[in-house]
Order: C-alpha cells, then sequence, then structure tokens
C-alpha cells in the first residue's frame, strides 16, 4: 500500500490558478500510475487526469479542456494538478489516488486504484 497526503486547495475565485499535491509515502513511487479524481457535492466521484509510471498524461478533455496539467516528480514521491483559469464548476473535493496495477485503459476507472488520499477542498467563486 502507499500512503496519499493532498494539499493545494482552496477559496479562489474565478479565472484564478491553483496547483495541489500530492505526497506518497510506502511503496516505491515510480511504480505506480497516480490519478486525481474530484468529487462534487451530490455528484459521483469523476475523473480529471492521470499521470503514467512513465510520465506520460491523460486528461478528462471534457471537463478540463487544457486548463489542467498533471506532472509528478519521483524523486519527492509527488503528483502535481496545475488548475488555471478555474471555474465555479470546477468546486469539489479533490483527490489522488495510487495504482501498481492499473493500465490506459482503465485509468479513468476509480475502482482500477487501490491507495486514496483523504481529499483537499476545491472551492471556486464567481
Amino acid at each position: 500500500q502507499v500512503q496519499l497526503v493532498e494539499s493545494g486547495g482552496g477559496l479562489v475565485q474565478a479565472g484564478d490558478s491553483l496547483r495541489l499535491s500530492c505526497a506518497a509515502s510506502g511503496r516505491t513511487f515510480s511504480s505506480d500510475a497516480m490519478g486525481w479524481f474530484r468529487q462534487a457535492p451530490g455528484k459521483e466521484r469523476e475523473f480529471v487526469a492521470a499521470s503514467s509510471r512513465t510520465g506520460g498524461s491523460s486528461y478528462d478533455t471534457n471537463s478540463v479542456k487544457g486548463r489542467f496539467t498533471i506532472s509528478r516528480e519521483n524523486a519527492k514521491k509527488t503528483v502535481y494538478l496545475q488548475m488555471n483559469t478555474l471555474q465555479p464548476e470546477d468546486t469539489a473535493t479533490y483527490y489522488c489516488a495510487a495504482s501498481f496495477s492499473v493500465i490506459t485503459s482503465q485509468y479513468r476507472n476509480d475502482r482500477a486504484y487501490a491507495s486514496w488520499g483523504q481529499g483537499t477542498q476545491v472551492t471556486v467563486s464567481s
């Protein structure tokens, strides 16, 4: 298992930026694919972005439309989510997740991830 701790959330205005961080401990970080998901009140958790073990990235193009960028620093065991031009509809609790076994076609499936952080709240005011 790997332990994950998210940080960087907060209250911002529409158009602002935030960078979320997810620090991992435990299993070798470079062996895991990492994902970011979010869940708004009353809605199901949804995929935002994923980073492969080799640093490749995948995004939910419908929701992030080029505004979000996922990156990782294996030496720091940290994955980031840079969020630009935030909109009120981005308001949610953001979770990072790790999986040793997930493959590219499964990135969007939250059940493919075994380890989850506690989440960090992002609130965007209009």
